[in-house]
């Protein structure tokens, strides 16, 4: 199988979408990455990220609704899963952890 490269997403890449590129960085045949949407993110989203990546993975609808208002150009042929993940997680927190597992690891296998 050949690699997928997966590029998680959410407002200002502290602890949602970070959190999720450490959890599936150890899967194989996955390459991880993540960024945010908001102007102040740790990891602000490119567009070299957006080519890079072979499925785009949001937290919440609203990321995705920004991130097709934004940089609709970069999107074509671009699938885009929305985990329905609400921000109110710390980094690494288990329960995030499990739910990321829960929603993503299936997607990802």
């Amino acid at each position: 199988m050949a690699t997928r490269r997966v590029l998680f997403l959410c407002s200002r890449n502290r602890l949602r979408s970070p959190t999720a590129e450490q959890v599936f960085a150890g899967w194989p045949d996955l390459e991880v990455d993540s960024a945010g949407l908001a102007d102040d993110a740790m990891t602000s989203l490119s567009a070299e990220q957006l080519r890079w990546a072979d499925l785009i993975v949001v937290m919440e609808a609203a990321h995705k609704r920004r991130l097709q208002s934004r940089y609709r150009t970069h999107l074509k042929g671009k699938r885009v899963l929305c985990l329905d993940i609400p921000d109110r997680y710390e980094f690494m927190q288990p329960a995030l952890v499990e739910l990321l597992l829960k929603r993503a690891g299936p997607l990802l296998r």
